[in-house]
């Protein structure tokens, strides 16, 4: 054995050690996908005095691997009820600054991640985009 077929073989052996699982399932590595929640979502938030506020956001979800895409939508509702909930709690104050806004952004993203996980074992949420962010 020459010392390029052992290297060369050396290398294979490495490689097939340390390749992701998702390589080994059918040859392709997880690409990412978003997945959009429609239609957008509309819910009050606690403000001073009488008058209502109201916010309607569209949400936008970055999961490392495309194909769980199909769990996002089947627990779409949840999702939603979720969103909402972490929404209506939010004051005025919050909801109008950009400090707050990102402040929500996150909190939306952990409770996403905290529902995925208890319905599919899994967070499948990498992030979660505002593209849509109307308050009045």
């Amino acid at each position: 054995m020459t010392k390029k077929s052992l290297f060369a073989g050396l290398l294979l052996i490495i490689s097939q050690l340390f390749a992701p699982a998702a390589f080994a399932e059918d040859g392709v590595a997880p690409q990412m996908g978003y997945f959009t929640l429609a239609p957008d979502l509309t819910t009050n938030f606690v403000t001073q005095g009488k008058r209502l506020g109201y916010i309607q956001i569209r949400v936008d979800i970055l999961v490392a691997d495309n194909r769980e895409l199909p769990n996002l939508e089947h627990h779409n509702p949840q999702i939603r009820n979720a969103l909402v909930e972490v929404l209506g709690q939010q004051p005025e104050q919050r909801i109008k600054s950009l400090a707050g806004r990102e402040e929500i952004r996150k909190e939306c993203l952990t409770a996403i991640n905290e529902l995925l996980l208890a319905e599919t074992g899994k967070t499948l949420a990498v992030d979660l985009l505002f593209t849509k962010y109307i308050y009045q």
